[in-house]
């Protein structure tokens, strides 16, 4: 049920900082999965500056992506609505640039800030509405935007421009098939900048990188240090010239462990300079640091998402709302503020991060949304709100719905061609792959599972967002380039 959540209502808890708000920036990888870190176990490779946030900070171990694919999972984040309620419930597209936008009067985590007069700014990829739209960044709270507005165009690591708050920013560099101009590498001065213009008023940074999602391109010089030592390789043949070239489609990769590897690296690397900044600045006391994943890791342009057990040894991956699919590193750092080398397991969302940064700034939310502020556990506050349940659906694959209540999870698949197909049923503190369907032992929870369903949802005003439609390709519909499984 939707709450309408005002600051009053998150209870008395006494916030001990100065009257000075903090900054604020928010990191959201691309398609990084649950076990794509070293401190959430990665062995291949290292993230020694994103672990440094651990081991400064508080890890998560039970957080959820808003959805299991980019445009609804950053709906989520931004709005406080998961996508039983959310307008963007898909990945939807629009011609010649952008995705689906939500309506023009959605209150969002920059209108937010905004309100708690802050600067802020969103560096990387927005996939929420078109260019010229009531749904493009300066629209919905942001006084800065560079990076992608289309999630198409984010595709390509060498693109032919990159958007400039609402004009366009020619990389000369990447002219016919030429590879000049990287764009995380253009995208992290940008954010640099940001951060050196407003070190003396409280900033918010929605800092969307585009990495690791395909396609799976590295700068040269990264190649050089990964080739050869992640074999058997792995490869793809994308498009590589052409009327369609760097407009959807992947490019082409005969090296895509040794790509993944670097792209990783290098969105580590940025992360260490932008944490160094902040340090040069004398701003890092005074800043909240948080970094998550869109959803669970991709399985295209090459990528191996098994060869790195990069879902964490959970089961699935993006496009699927098994536990590989949604639930994503999650690690937040606060000076002063949040014990260094915490960890919990607090069952969390990105609909949870809006009242959590409204509580913070001290700000009321005006409208209604489906999060529980998760200030009390940063703080390390036993008095923690817990949800009554977490809710996700997806419209495509023929439609899939899922549900998390304490130890409990139901997933039902095929639901865009029998809203009443079996619930799976699955115990988490037993079986955290999600191994065993436990549905027929336990009938009394399956029932309580799809009767807590059956009240999670609103009708979206996007037909193409309803069960049970079969969601067609043509029009508004996946991003997925051609070629694509």
């Amino acid at each position: 049920m939707k709450k309408l959540l005002l600051l009053a209502a998150l209870g008395a808890l006494q916030l001990n900082w100065a009257t000075e708000k903090p900054n604020i920036i928010y990191i959201l990888a691309d398609d990084l999965g649950y076990g794509d870190l070293s401190c959430y176990g990665q062995t291949k490779f290292e993230t020694p500056n994103i672990d440094s946030l651990a081991e400064q900070g508080m890890k998560f171990t039970s957080h959820y992506s808003g959805s299991t694919v980019c445009a609804p999972s950053r709906c989520s984040l931004l709005t406080g609505m998961h996508t039983g309620h959310s307008v963007v419930r898909g990945n939807a597209s629009v011609w010649p640039e952008g995705q689906a936008p939500m309506p023009a009067d959605t209150f969002t985590m920059g209108h937010m800030f905004k309100n708690a007069g802050y600067a802020t700014a969103i560096f990387g990829k927005w996939g929420l509405g078109a260019p010229g739209t009531h749904s493009e960044p300066l629209e919905m709270g942001f006084d800065r935007f560079y990076g992608f507005n289309c999630q198409r165009i984010a595709h390509h690591y060498y693109p032919y421009f990159l958007n400039d708050d609402r004009g366009y920013e020619v990389q000369w560099g990447n002219f016919g098939l030429e590879e000049g101009e990287y764009a995380p590498d253009k995208i992290q001065d940008q954010a640099l900048a940001f951060v050196e213009t407003n070190k003396d008023q409280p900033f918010f940074m929605y800092y969307a990188l585009i990495q690791p999602h395909a396609e799976m391109f590295a700068p040269e010089e990264k190649m050089e240090k990964y080739r050869g030592k992640f074999l058997p390789e792995s490869s793809y043949k994308g498009v590589d010239d052409g009327p369609d070239f760097r407009k959807a489609p992947y490019g082409s990769q005969s090296e895509a462990h040794a790509a993944f590897v670097g792209m990783v690296e290098v969105m580590d690397e940025d992360i260490g300079e932008l944490i160094a900044k902040l340090e040069e600045l004398g701003i890092a006391d005074n800043t909240l640091i948080m970094f998550s994943s869109d959803n669970g890791p991709h399985k295209e342009g090459g990528h191996d998402p098994a060869y790195f057990n990069s879902s964490g040894s959970q089961r699935g991956l993006k496009r699927e709302l098994y536990e590989g699919g949604i639930r994503v590193p999650m690690l937040a750092t606060w000076p002063g503020r949040i014990a260094p080398g915490s960890e919990t397991d607090h069952l969390s969302a990105f609909w949870d991060v809006l009242p959590t940064f409204a509580q913070i700034t001290g700000e009321s939310l005006p409208v209604e949304n489906d999060g529980v502020s998760f200030l009390p556990t940063l703080l390390g506050d036993k008095a923690q709100a817990e949800h009554e349940y977490l809710y996700w659906e997806f419209h495509e694959k023929k439609g899939r719905v899922a549900i998390r209540k304490g130890k409990w999870k139901g997933v039902r698949y095929n639901v865009a061609e029998d809203p009443n197909s079996p619930l799976e049923l699955y115990d988490l503190s037993s079986d955290p792959a999600e191994a065993t369907n436990v549905a027929k032992q336990f009938p009394e929870v399956v029932a309580e599972l799809e009767a807590l369903i059956k009240g999670a949802r609103t009708v979206s005003p996007e037909t193409d967002f309803n069960f049970p439609l079969v969601r067609k390709r043509g029009g508004m519909m996946s991003d997925k380039p051609k070629g694509m499984k």
